[in-house]
């Protein structure tokens, strides 16, 4: 889902630790701990659970550092960050990427050749024009020549991308990776606690997700995908899914969109054209083995038509998708070939 960093990562929450439940597995005596707190413009939820006592107050810290670390990579809003010192960095100089952004921009390349261009890291003069970015939104539509001018200075092929180092072919070209930047901060934390022993574990930051193990039932961890509604914050699910060791990113034009003369304008920017997506598709969830690849897979298929962006998940390893259409009053979807697998009946 494209989604902005914010300036800064909020100021520390006091620790909430929602609940602390015990129970009895196959393996023995274990524990469930729940912490939640804010970042990139929204909120993050971690369950994990441990034969060990855990501190909340520990693990709480050792997160928030962890994501202020990635927004200061990522944040086309600061100032400062890694990302905007290279959007302002000229032509033709390589540009030292730290191993966050290295990693980012090694998938962004990798979707923006599978999807053919539907998905493009560059896309910031257009994300901007249209009044979804670090610009205020004109009380006026683009012009035809306003989006062609823009669109001249996107292109993810523009850029040469080696061993930790980014180079723009050509002035003018920047980045906006909203698209992924919350899927890789989950990821970040997925690892956080992969790496210091903790397996069973739900991470989500702004409804993306990666569940890694069991829940403390001894099942699959069970998310949702909510129904594309328009009006309201609706909390009726479209599907249950079951999260086992794999990542789920949804990406829709429900939520973030505006309105002129009676039409809608999406948050969505097709690459190509330099508009809004306006076709029928309302929503997109991709299940796969990371969620950064998840979140932006999910965004492209927002772009792409239904039926290639079908036959692209069908054609890649470990992945499978849910398109949702709009039709009428109500909606239609179009499933990738395993999808019914990750069901929860």
């Amino acid at each position: 889902m494209q989604m902005p960093i914010r300036t800064h990562i909020l100021p520390m929450l006091s620790i909430v630790l929602l609940f602390l439940l015990a129970f009895t597995t196959s393996q023995g005596f274990a524990r469930q701990y729940t912490i939640t707190g804010k970042t990139m413009g929204t909120f993050y939820s971690v369950k994990f659970i441990s034969m060990d006592d855990q501190s909340p107050a520990t693990w709480q810290q050792r997160m928030d550092v962890r994501l202020k670390e990635v927004n200061a990579r990522l944040s086309m809003y600061t100032p400062t960050s890694e990302l905007s010192r290279f959007n302002q960095a000229p032509a033709n100089q390589p540009f030292k990427l730290s191993t966050d952004f290295y990693q980012v921009l090694l998938e962004s390349q990798h979707l923006y050749q599978i999807t053919t261009g539907a998905w493009d890291g560059t896309v910031k003069p257009l994300v901007d024009l249209w009044g979804f970015g670090t610009k205020n939104r004109s009380d006026t539509l683009p012009t035809p020549l306003q989006i062609q001018e823009a669109l001249a200075r996107t292109g993810f092929h523009k850029l040469t991308l080696t061993d930790h180092l980014l180079t723009k072919k050509e002035a003018g070209i920047t980045l906006d990776l909203g698209s992924i930047a919350k899927g890789y901060g989950v990821d970040a934390i997925a690892r956080l606690f992969s790496t210091n022993g903790i397996k069973n574990f739900l991470v989500e930051i702004g409804g993306e997700l990666v569940g890694s193990g069991k829940n403390k039932r001894g099942d699959p961890w069970v998310v949702g995908i909510s129904r594309p509604e328009k009006k309201g914050l609706s909390t009726a699910l479209y599907k249950t899914i079951s999260l086992e060791n794999r990542a789920i990113a949804t990406s829709g034009n429900y939520r973030n969109f505006f309105e002129r003369d009676g039409q809608l304008f999406s948050h969505i920017i097709d690459p190509k054209t330099g508009f809004p997506v306006g076709n029928k598709v309302v929503s997109t969830s991709v299940i796969a083995e990371n969620c950064t690849i998840a979140d932006g897979l999910a965004t492209a298929l927002m772009v792409m038509e239904v039926q290639k962006g079908i036959d692209l998940v069908n054609s890649l390893a470990n992945t499978e998708c849910l398109i949702i259409q709009k039709q009428g009053n109500g909606f239609i979807s179009t499933q990738s070939n395993q999808f019914e697998a990750f069901e929860k009946k």
